[in-house]
């Protein structure tokens, strides 16, 4: 397996990025960047052999600095939405950023240069952030790899350890089109969730959990993205389609959370984690990116592409029923997500 790196261009604080091509015996091709440890495009054979990127993103550098979507990046400290954007810890409440209306969302990782090095047929990228970064308690220093198997698996591994007790919650945002253009209602996916935690108007957790079974929820049998996007279910209709934080029925990582098939290519891929959720997200908002095209000069449609953003259940620090994501010092946080293509 391959690694090769090369100029990606100079941020707009004056940082230069380098992009890193990772690329196996089969011809499958992954691009990342020191911006965002963003995942740029992943190339795959077709079932015609033609190769097709399956991954939304950007031609530019500046592209990234302007987007809104988070496209192929790696998100922390805490991926998805904490409610007021404050959590209490050890008997203090921290403030955070709000960074999405009066919540938290995501973090400032996406934003940020990393540190690359290869070591093998892994690249990895490391940063450290401060103590107070964004209002967060703890020193965290941590790391994202990834390595391209010759069986077409993307492995993504996160280590994190702190100096004072914190909250940790990574993911990658990679929005996936599996036919490579158009939109991704027709994509087909089954998810192992029969459960997921109900959201609000904000896409904020009520702290109920209900189950998938008799809803449009449901993908625990294989049905097209779209089949029942449009629904008249309160859940759906809240936020345009699906923005939902999945509850995994099984934590073996060795066995697919979830199964999607390009209608079109033919494309299939299997996701693995060893993280208790997913959110299921059908790029209901990709229409108003605030950058002026993804790739190709395209402007990307609504449900443009589909993410599996394993984690932790969003606001996990303000609800004592859902598991926990402190990080003690002494500890280290590890991680895994796979996304293999068949």
């Amino acid at each position: 397996m391959a690694i090769r790196s090369e100029s990606f261009g100079v941020t707009k604080h004056g940082e230069a990025v380098t992009r890193w091509t990772l690329e196996n015996a089969a011809g499958m091709r992954v691009c990342i960047l020191s911006y965002a440890c963003a995942v740029q495009s992943i190339i795959v054979p077709d079932r015609e052999g033609r190769p097709v990127d399956v991954v939304l993103g950007y031609d530019t550098l500046a592209g990234y600095e302007a987007g809104s979507c988070f496209f192929g990046a790696f998100v922390g400290r805490y991926a998805n939405r904490i409610k007021g954007a404050s959590f209490t810890l050890g008997g203090k409440t921290y403030p955070l950023e709000k960074n999405d209306g009066n919540n938290h969302l995501h973090g400032v990782y996406c934003h940020q240069v990393f540190d690359g090095t290869v070591e093998g047929d892994t690249l990895v990228l490391r940063r450290v952030s401060p103590d107070g970064e964004e209002g967060y308690p703890g020193t965290l220093t941590f790391e994202v790899r990834y390595t391209l198997r010759e069986d077409n698996a993307l492995v993504i591994d996160y280590r994190a350890e702190t100096d004072a007790d914190t909250v940790v919650n990574f993911t990658n945002h990679s929005y996936f089109n599996l036919n490579g253009a158009g939109d991704i209602l027709g994509n087909r996916l089954t998810l192992a969730a029969s459960r997921f935690t109900e959201g609000d108007a904000e896409t904020l957790p009520t702290g109920r959990i209900l189950p998938v079974a008799g809803t449009p929820m449901d993908f625990c049998s294989a049905k097209a993205i779209g089949a029942e996007l449009a629904a008249d279910y309160e859940q759906l209709t809240l936020c345009r389609g699906y923005d939902h934080n999945y509850i995994l029925d099984s934590t073996d990582a060795s066995v697919p959370f979830a199964t999607a098939e390009g209608e079109r290519s033919g494309i299939v891929l299997e996701a693995y984690t060893t993280q208790p959720a997913v959110q299921l997200y059908t790029g209901n908002y990709v229409d108003d990116d605030t950058a002026p095209c993804g790739k190709g000069g395209v402007r990307y449609p609504r449900y443009a592409g589909f993410c599996l953003e394993t984690q932790h259940y969003p606001c996990s620090p303000n609800y004592p029923q859902f598991p926990s994501t402190v990080l003690h010092p002494g500890e280290t946080y590890r991680q895994q997500t796979v996304y293999r293509f068949i």
